[in-house]
């Protein structure tokens, strides 16, 4: 949706990656690009991977795009785990909602069948190949693992944890028969940037005072 609000709709597919001599040897025109104009007028921002037309919807547009898609970013947030709030199906159908309603504001003629956004709300994307086609896992085929163990269908959550209902852990999805997934770091990414920055102003300060950094760590 970022790309689409900077560069407008993605290019025929035999015309993506060609460069501007190459469409014009080979006469190819963007004619859905013609078709579905954004509302209120367009300015050329060239996409630079030549996926898009380059037809950048206006400011205020653009902005209609760009809400969306911070809005729907907020409501499948992963610190919604840290404020208890659960992400359910509906939630995520509503966030879709949100999108399909900023796109047909700025394109009330619709997007060209071959824009991706476009396959990705009717459900008809081709993935074959892509590194998003192993992030999806058939329900038939997925399961649920917890420290290192497989919770199997028909088990309740206590039998793995007890009876502690204030506990929290992690569940991860995985594809069946790819065994139990990487664990969790011991840290999370912030917690070791703000470990790192500790001991780097610590040195900072150690060297102020003339106490060398290595003869510090061994008294330590």
């Amino acid at each position: 949706m970022e790309e689409l609000a900077k560069h407008g709709t993605m290019l025929p597919e035999d015309m993506m990656g060609l460069t501007d001599e190459q469409i014009v040897e080979l006469k190819l025109k963007d004619e859905w690009g013609e078709k579905c104009v954004p509302m209120g007028g367009w300015t050329f921002n060239k996409d630079e991977i030549g996926r898009r037309n380059g037809r950048q919807p206006n400011e205020k547009m653009s902005e209609v795009l760009k809400k969306a898609v911070e809005d729907t970013r907020a409501m499948i947030s992963k610190k919604l785990v840290q404020q208890e709030k659960f992400v359910t199906l509906a939630i995520v159908q509503e966030a879709l909602n949100i999108l399909r309603g900023a796109t047909m504001i700025v394109y009330p003629m619709g997007l060209p069948p071959h824009e991706v956004i476009r396959r990705e709300f009717t459900n008809t994307e081709d993935l074959t190949g892509t590194q998003a086609s192993l992030e999806i896992i058939d329900i038939q085929l997925a399961e649920l693992w917890f420290s290192g163990k497989q919770m199997l269908p028909g088990k309740k959550i206590k039998d793995f944890l007890g009876p502690n209902e204030k506990t929290k852990i992690i569940v991860k999805l995985q594809k069946r028969g790819s065994g139990p997934p990487g664990r969790e770091p011991l840290m999370s990414e912030d917690d070791q940037k703000q470990l790192m920055l500790r001991a780097y102003r610590r040195e900072q300060e150690l060297k102020v005072r003339g106490i060398p950094v290595a003869h510090y760590r061994l008294v330590k």
